[in-house]
């Protein structure tokens, strides 16, 4: 992924924007992706290359001055396309240990005036009963320099330049403090984007707007804690965004090295083909690994109940919506579940204003202890509840809640089964 240094990106008043190619710009670029590609696509071929092999091919690449940038991003790009790995020729050389011994036994030469590095690297062989080539092989395999390229996952110029032009928007949105995306999608996409953002487990607020919905993000910058993995995931949101048919994206930004604020636009349409007739293909179910492990776990407690991925939006007008990750089905009736472990405390209260607003659906909202909010906000008659966990989620307290939450819904007509 391409870091904000490598951002084509200019200042116009109180907003950020990214330097469009133009034709001429776009034809260099796509020479020097070409390049850059052959060179370590012949350096796989000949094999046994290290990483300083392929970081010296690609600099060694010509590119005009004006484009030292772009270039410099296709690299890192191309970097991140390759698979490096630590090798040892002499397995029982241990690197730092190696290094520890010849770094001693030249300290003893220099202080009694007698250093010669082929005498040191012979002595340190010897002592290992091994070559002098082993010895030099292994003294500084561990670094990260020195690691040998495995594998590349090839690509094309077009492609390349088309990811750098897409990786400087998601490098922006690594200095975001806020984002609001308003998406224009249809039913089986909106739901599928929602999942991914919880799959990515992005701190977002859904509502529903005239053509589509509006999602708000908290951004990397707003957060107290190390930002990285989370902006790693929040930069996912741009491919996601491309099932859908319209969409707009406005970003507050802290940028450059005195963090000003500033306002940066993007928008786009789908890049999915339509044909005519054709049939939507199914909407990828994004499930996290706590959730996936929920849904079995109760299944196996009680086959009676069968999960699945939640397709529902529950939404209640002019209040909100929410987007269960579970439904869980029994005799036509059915269960909602949504994991709120990594969500915000105020996010959880604006699903308790949802159902003392109204919201009928039968759900369990699973709250992590550390939002520090008490299971009894919800009342024992409301159909909705509150499951408050501590470390995991636990399948037996949950079926628990499941089960008095189906009860209810049994003795109270009015209620959706």
């Amino acid at each position: 992924m391409l870091t904000a240094d490598l951002c084509n990106a200019r200042r116009k008043g109180n907003e950020l924007r990214l330097v469009a190619f133009k034709a001429d710009a776009r034809e260099r670029a796509l020479a020097v992706a070409g390049l850059m590609i052959d060179s370590i696509t012949t350096l796989r071929a000949l094999g046994a290359a290290s990483r300083k092999d392929v970081e010296d091919a690609l600099a060694a690449v010509e590119a005009d001055a004006r484009d030292q940038k772009t270039k410099a991003g296709l690299g890192k790009l191309l970097l991140d396309r390759c698979t490096f790995e630590a090798t040892q020729e002499t397995p029982e050389l241990e690197p730092e240990a190696l290094r520890r011994d010849v770094f001693q036994r030249a300290a003893a030469a220099r202080k009694s005036g007698a250093f010669v590095r082929p005498e040191i690297i012979s002595a340190a062989a010897l002592s290992r009963n091994v070559t002098e080539e082993a010895v030099e092989s292994s003294l500084f395999s561990d670094l990260r320099a020195a690691h040998k390229l495995l594998a590349f996952e090839a690509v094309g110029p077009a492609a390349l330049v088309e990811a750098f032009e897409r990786g400087q928007a998601q490098a922006v949105l690594l200095r975001a403090t806020k984002i609001v995306v308003d998406v224009t999608a249809s039913a089986g996409a909106t739901r599928a984007l929602f999942r991914k953002l919880k799959f990515l487990r992005l701190l977002h607020v859904i509502e529903k707007i005239e053509d589509g919905h509006r999602i708000t993000i908290d951004g990397p910058f707003s957060l107290f804690e190390s930002a990285t993995k989370y902006g790693l995931e929040l930069a996912m949101v741009l491919p996601a965004l491309d099932s859908c048919d319209a969409w707009s994206l406005a970003a507050e930004v802290l940028w450059g090295k005195d963090r000003a604020p500033l306002l940066f636009r993007i928008d786009g349409k789908s890049r999915v083909e339509k044909k005519v007739g054709a049939r939507a293909a199914p909407a990828p179910r994004w499930l996290a690994d706590d959730v996936k492990e929920l849904a079995k776990g109760i299944e196996a407690l009680d086959p009676a109940w069968r999960a699945r991925p939640a397709d529902a939006i529950l939404e209640l007008a002019g209040v909100g919506l929410c987007v269960p990750d579970l439904a869980f089905e029994r005799d036509g009736q059915t269960v909602y579940v949504e994991s709120m472990g990594y969500w915000s405390r105020d996010a959880v209260w604006k699903r308790v204003e949802l159902v003392q607003a109204g919201l009928a659906a039968p759900i369990l909202f699973a709250v992590s202890e550390r939002l520090r909010v008490s299971e009894a906000v919800l009342p024992a008659d409301a159909p909705a509840a509150l499951y408050v966990y501590k470390g995991t989620m636990h399948p037996r307290a949950v079926l628990e809640r499941i089960n008095r939450l189906s009860e209810a819904g049994r003795s109270s007509p009015g209620r959706p089964r």
